[in-house]
């Protein structure tokens, strides 16, 4: 039996609804807060779906700041802005209500108000130190899985993402309510959710730290988000389906938390960097091919997860893992979201760059199962243009 290190979220709370009791948990699990800073987007306050749990807070005395500045691949100023805002308010715990975004702003905002660390020297693996404020998410998505990782995502320039990957960024409770996810457009949960199945298929085949609790939750979050997308997309209001998703999702999390993602995600970030495409969209666009590059070195395990995503193959590994990539590639196709480059305003002369950029991301691109050359990545997102 192979020695591994596995952490996560302490408290979960998987229940349509739970988001009116908000202020009922938080007295449970945090007596001693009374001021909490909330963390979310201008576009989800002003929806409306966050005011059953604001509701909540107001109903038991619970004084609470909304900060609604969170925009796509925040960058620092937005994280700096809101922690200032956060310390003015004298807040003693946060709360992360939104997209991967918000939860990532979340999770930096209780860092800074819990020590004075400066962010620039944060970024890196394991580079926090001291303490942080409790810490709830609650996402509003089924895809990033940011309830249960240790990661935060920051954009430090005009297209360059940092990571901040600490044990302090595991939140201390994460709370999944279907209900704030009836309103996602059809194109949102489809990508979101492929950028979920991404997390699960990603920690199942990376090379460092892959672990058996990785391996069951990857293999069970790829079930409920395969076996539930088709129905999201089309019964948004499916309660049963979002909650499923969500489920997939925060287990899709939980896993590559701990075994770490690789090249979908190294060649998706310069995607959405340069271009400004969803994160769940850049990793979409190009999995397929990702998965088709790394057949090479990963055909065995690719045909264990066909078990779920094409049960019905049969043949060599190397065919049943051929079977579960192209059911992958139907999905995309069936939920009609974009699968090319150029539907997302990408020419050819942009791919030397983004296959530098993808060679920035060494972090993921040391997970792969197969090693990626500056030219193997030109040709991935070549074949994908």
């Amino acid at each position: 039996m192979q020695n591994f290190r596995f952490q996560t979220v302490p408290l979960i709370i998987n229940e349509t609804g739970a988001l009116a009791r908000l202020g009922e948990f938080i007295q449970q699990e945090f007596p001693a807060c009374r001021r909490l800073f909330i963390v979310s987007d201008a576009g989800l306050v002003s929806s409306g779906i966050l005011q059953a749990g604001l509701d909540n807070l107001d109903q038991l005395g619970l004084l609470y700041q909304l900060y609604a500045g969170v925009v796509p691949d925040p960058p620092e100023a937005v994280v700096l802005l809101a922690a200032q805002q956060a310390r003015e308010f004298g807040s003693d715990l946060v709360i992360g209500m939104g997209g991967g975004s918000a939860m990532d702003v979340a999770k930096l905002i209780a860092v800074l108000c819990g020590n004075d660390q400066a962010l620039s020297t944060m970024y890196g693996i394991n580079q926090i130190r001291g303490k942080r404020l409790p810490l709830v998410q609650i996402p509003t998505t089924a895809g990033t899985g940011s309830e249960v990782t240790n990661i935060s995502i920051v954009t430090t320039g005009e297209t360059t993402k940092m990571g901040v990957v600490a044990p302090q960024l595991f939140a201390d409770l994460a709370i999944l309510d279907a209900s704030l996810t009836t309103g996602l457009p059809v194109a949102t949960t489809a990508a979101t959710g492929i950028d979920a199945m991404v997390h699960a298929i990603e920690a199942y085949t990376t090379r460092h730290k892959k672990n058996p609790v990785s391996d069951m939750l990857a293999r069970q979050a790829l079930k409920l988000l395969f076996n539930h997308i088709d129905r999201a997309c089309s019964h948004g209001t499916d309660l049963a389906a979002r909650q499923a998703m969500l489920l997939g999702a925060m287990m899709a999390g939980q896993a590559f938390a701990n075994a770490p993602c690789a090249a979908v995600h190294a060649l998706a970030y310069p995607i959405g960097g340069r271009f400004h495409v969803p994160h769940g969209l850049s990793n979409s666009l190009v999995l397929p091919t990702v998965l088709r590059f790394n057949l090479p070195a990963a055909a065995e395990q690719y045909a264990e997860l066909a078990e779920i995503l094409a049960p019905d193959a049969t043949g060599s590994a190397e065919a049943r893992a051929n079977a579960m990539i192209n059911a992958l590639a139907d999905l995309a196709l069936r939920t009609g979201i974009p699968t090319r480059l150029r539907q997302v305003g990408i020419r050819e002369t942009d791919l030397e760059q983004l296959a530098s950029d993808a060679m920035q991301q060494t972090r993921l691109l040391g997970n792969n199962p197969r090693e990626v050359s500056w030219q193997d990545a030109y040709e991935i997102y070549a074949a994908v243009l």
